[in-house]
């Protein structure tokens, strides 16, 4: 099942992201993590997509939509923190939280969709394209203003 998270998957999607990024950083206390859930919750310019398998979240993404005065003042997405637990891989389900998030965006009116990806390797890249991206249509540039992103 394909749906958007709500406020009690929180735990799970936290869980989820173990398998992210291994070695992130330490979340703050829970009331600010809790905090912060809430209002990423009630922005309507938000959506976190997650796959269950009997009841369990294994595959995830969050869609950010952006108000744009350009384009017809169409909003564009941006797609980050795609996270499949490694047991549910290579199973479509990635691939699934991926078209959902495109098919919000296109439903919100969203002129284009960008996804970046830290991976180097040709199976990663061509995930993304199976999805639906396009890996030389842009180039993209990346400032690193607190020093701490690789």
């Amino acid at each position: 099942m394909i749906r958007e998270l709500k406020e009690s998957d929180l735990s799970v999607l936290l869980d989820l992201y173990r398998h992210l990024h291994p070695s992130d950083d330490p979340l703050p206390n829970q009331d600010i993590v809790d905090r912060l859930w809430a209002t990423i919750l009630q922005n309507p310019n938000l959506r976190y997509i997650g796959a269950f398998v009997d009841d369990t979240l294994v595959s995830s993404c969050t869609l950010s939509v952006t108000p744009n005065l350009t384009r017809g003042c169409r909003p564009y997405g941006v797609i980050e923190n795609v996270v499949t637990h490694p047991r549910f891989r290579r199973q479509e389900l990635g691939k699934a939280v991926l078209q959902q998030a495109l098919a919000d965006a296109r439903f919100m009116g969203c002129y284009k969709v960008m996804l970046l990806t830290g991976r180097k390797d040709e199976e990663t890249y061509k995930f993304y394209e199976s999805a639906g991206f396009n890996r030389d249509s842009k180039q993209a540039f990346l400032a690193n203003p607190l020093g701490t992103l690789t």
